[in-house]
């Protein structure tokens, strides 16, 4: 039995990447699932029956009729789409997204789990490299508290089946980088770069992702709320059919996914934003002064007034809705932003006040090099500036009534 592949396809969210609460997925017929399981594809049409028949005998032992399948394709060449379409007649708790206007496996699989109406979310890949049937061990976890399962290769019972010396250290490598950048994330499980894993639905809801490259559990656990963490070992299975999509491009990804993580969690991302702000305003500052001096013919004190008010307001508006953008976007409106603006104006007038008398005192006083004591005049303004402005100019107070 064949179908209409055109009236089959689930349309493909647009938009941010954030998971929705299960009840804004479901229509009114509808009711959540126990397991959504996403399956992101390219050119697989060779696997992706045998991956969907074991997959769907595994979950009919523990959860008949309470999960399904979503397999996400980005337009394959080979059709594999096609073929998964066809498997529904079948296998009616399949379902496809044809993806033709985005790429990617991490965003496919947040693709897959904003339209899923399952409490917990999964993904597999769909070369059989990852082995089904730890599937059913990981839900065990699940049942037992976890609000993420991991399918780890480096726990007892893991491991890679015939990779190379070259992949192994590439692999170790990256997740040693990982554990510098971030070890209060990359720390949390023995396999970060594991593509195989189930997640609780409520750690994931509302939380805007922004996934690169192929490494989305990474993102999961930099972003999500995931306080119980479980780990299953598995042995990584050479590709049965198909061909390796490993390339140089995903490690190159991984690092600047690494890095943009970095640069937006916690207090110490927060500072580095901050400080990259405070460098582009040395810039605006220097070429409103040069134009102010050669160009309008100002004197030298209204020219550095001018260009270093005009850099200010550079960095605040960066700072506002970069820096500190997940603050000020509860605190909408142009009374309250023009507020916070005359608190950092205030805070960097007086930062520039004490940074000149740093620098007189560190020079004259202790006869340090009037460089050096320029550049730990700017090191420490800068770190006050940071808190000052994290505590007064983007405060959030919030009040239990």
């Amino acid at each position: 039995m064949s179908i209409n592949p055109a009236n089959s396809l689930i349309s493909v969210p647009s938009g941010s990447f954030v998971v929705p609460d299960v009840t804004t997925v479901l229509s009114t017929e509808e009711r959540p699932l126990r397991f959504s399981l996403i399956i992101p594809t390219y050119k697989e049409a060779k696997n992706i029956p045998q991956i969907v028949e074991q997959l769907s005998r595994l979950l009919d032992s523990q959860l008949a009729g309470d999960y399904e399948l979503i397999v996400v394709d980005d337009n394959s060449p080979d059709d594999t789409w096609k073929v998964a379409l066809e498997l529904t007649a079948d296998y009616p708790q399949l379902q496809v997204m044809r993806r033709i206007d985005e790429r990617g496996l991490s965003t496919a699989v947040i693709r897959g789990w904003q339209v899923a109406r399952g409490e917990v979310l999964g993904v597999i890949d769909a070369d059989l490299q990852h082995p089904p049937e730890l599937l059913l061990q990981l839900w065990g976890e699940i049942q037992r508290g976890a609000d993420l399962a991991v399918a780890s290769r480096h726990v007892e019972g893991g491991g890679v089946s015939d990779w190379s010396i070259i992949r192994r250290f590439l692999s170790r490598g990256a997740q040693t980088i990982g554990l510098i950048l971030l070890p209060g994330v990359i720390g949390r499980v023995s396999d970060p770069m594991s593509g195989y894993f189930m997640v609780r639905r409520q750690c994931l809801v509302g939380r805007p992702l922004s996934p690169l490259g192929y490494k989305i559990l990474i993102e999961v656990l930099g972003r999500g709320r995931v306080p119980w963490i479980g780990e299953v070992g598995y042995v990584f299975q050479e590709r049965q059919a198909g061909e390796s999509k490993v390339t140089w491009k995903q490690y190159v990804e991984y690092l600047q996914h690494l890095l943009r993580l970095r640069l937006s969690l916690g207090p110490i991302g927060r500072f580095l934003r901050f400080g990259l702000v405070g460098f582009s305003g040395v810039f605006v500052d220097m070429t409103i002064f040069y134009l102010l001096r050669e160009q309008v013919e100002l004197g030298l004190t209204t020219s550095a007034v001018l260009s270093a008010e005009v850099a200010i307001l550079n960095n605040f508006l960066w700072n506002d809705l970069w820096t500190f953008g997940d603050i000020s976007r509860h605190q909408r409106g142009w009374r309250k932003r023009f507020k916070r603006f005359l608190k950092f104006n205030v805070i960097c007038l007086a930062g520039l006040f004490l940074n000149v008398s740093l620098v007189n005192l560190l020079f004259n006083v202790f006869g340090i090099n009037e460089y050096v004591a320029k550049l730990i005049a700017i090191a420490a303004v800068t770190v006050l500036n940071f808190w000052l402005n994290f505590k007064l100019s983007w405060r959030v107070t919030d009040v239990r009534r």
